[in-house]
């Protein structure tokens, strides 16, 4: 448990290193794949509470470290107005709300049902960017949502969600070499028949 526990946060550190070198789909909307947050999201199933919002926490205050710090609005010699700006530890609150949504159908994953956990990260993803956009929206005082906004969620949610196969393949690797069952119920299931 402990050794999977390390090497779950091991994946998501490194996710972050590739998040860096993902481009935007500009013929999506500027969509991205948000991977930093489906390993989260994948881990958050596969992990004890406990473990979901230790990840968590260093999943937020990784993303804020990353993308809020620095001069906010860009630089101060282009921008002259600045952009206000959400502060410090936002996104920890946000990711243990998406790791409680994805504890919440748990017991489903347990039995061997990883395709609800795959569908429901997409969904994830577009709450966890739904909420961020209205927190911002909320700070600099102008909840204006256009389509373009929307169609870019929604991407940005389906392209993410289309690679959470990928990241469980690699979790249930992980799992079978630290000897740790992240599906009990299946595998009792099948040693049954």
């Amino acid at each position: 448990m402990i050794r999977y526990s390390i090497i779950t946060i091991l994946l998501l550190l490194a996710a972050f290193i590739v998040q860096q070198f993902l481009p935007a789909f500009t013929g999506m909307h500027d969509s991205r794949i948000l991977l930093v947050q489906l390993v989260f999201l994948c881990c958050a199933v596969t992990v004890e509470q406990p473990a979901m919002l230790l990840l968590a926490f260093i999943g937020g205050f990784f993303w804020d470290a990353q993308c809020a710090l620095g001069p906010h609005g860009g630089d101060p010699a282009v921008y002259t107005q600045q952009v206000e700006s959400m502060r410090f530890g936002y996104s920890i609150l946000l990711f243990g709300g998406m790791g409680y949504l994805m504890q919440g159908i748990q017991p489903l994953f347990k039995q061997g049902k990883w395709q609800f956990s795959a569908m429901l990260s997409g969904i994830a993803v577009f709450l966890y960017l739904a909420g961020e956009y209205t927190m911002i929206t909320i700070i600099r005082g102008d909840l204006t949502l256009t389509r373009a906004t929307v169609l870019q969620m929604t991407y940005t949610s389906l392209l993410t969600m289309l690679f959470s196969p990928f990241i469980f393949w690699m979790l249930f690797g992980i799992a079978r070499i630290c000897n740790y069952s992240i599906n009990p119920e299946a595998g009792r299931r099948r040693r049954q028949y």
